[in-house]
């Protein structure tokens, strides 16, 4: 699985990147105070010592800062995003800023030959650990996919869990088919009638990079669907 870089850890990105290693992603954590980084390195977490190194370790990166002059900071100041970020490496900035820090921030990005996207987030700390952020999401088509993979691997393992509920299965046993096949659980899902749409459009997904010969590559491979369908219409 594709390891996942984490900046900023106040109360929503340690919700969220604990959320993530609760799922089964490998994340790598930067925070200015990095002791905040300590209960998350207990949980699996790796630290990166700076925003350059998050972005030179990892092949996409989330940043959830607190305001636009951190997030302008992470990106421009020394040892920042722009030291590292480049062409086939992704920023997607989760922070809630002003349209012409985002504006800043994407141009940087984009000239360096990175990917960015703006995905900003409406909610708070419970719902960030449940899963359930309301996210708005705009920017490059190249990184979109495998964000909203991101997304969708962590709701439909939230389905499942309801379909693990439903039908009295141990939630365990429930993972163990997803990592099999994600079709068993989808007509498990029918025969109990629970609806699963995100895990529905994510198979989807991943049966197209499936059928294009990329087996056996990690999610990522979705973005090579993408670019499929690009080059077809």
């Amino acid at each position: 699985m594709e390891e996942i870089g984490f900046l900023g850890l106040g109360i929503m990105g340690k919700a969220m990147s604990m959320n993530l290693l609760r799922h089964g992603f490998k994340v790598t954590v930067w925070n200015r105070t990095l002791s905040r980084c300590d209960e998350l390195v207990k949980h699996g977490a790796t630290i990166g010592e700076t925003p350059a190194a998050v972005i030179k370790k990892c092949k996409y990166t989330i940043a959830m800062l607190s305001d636009p002059a951190a997030a302008l900071s992470v990106v421009f100041d020394q040892h920042g995003v722009l030291e590292q970020i480049c062409s086939g490496k992704g920023y997607i900035d989760m922070s809630t800023v002003d349209a012409e820090t985002s504006s800043k921030i994407s141009e940087a990005i984009t000239a360096k030959g990175g990917h960015f996207l703006e995905a900003p987030v409406s909610g708070s700390k419970k719902p960030a650990e449940d899963g359930q952020l309301v996210i708005l999401a705009a920017g490059d088509k190249e990184i979109t996919a495998l964000y909203f993979c991101i997304v969708s691997m962590m709701n439909a393992f939230s389905e499942g869990l309801v379909l693990a509920d439903k039908s009295g299965l141990n939630p365990q046993t429930l993972l163990d088919v997803l990592q099999k096949d994600m079709r068993l659980a989808l007509a498990l899902g029918d025969e109990s009638s629970v609806p699963m749409p995100v895990a529905a459009a994510a198979n989807e997904a991943f049966k197209k990079a499936r059928s294009m010969g990329l087996g056996d590559l990690d999610f990522s491979a979705v973005h090579e669907t993408v670019q499929s369908s690009k080059g077809s219409s």
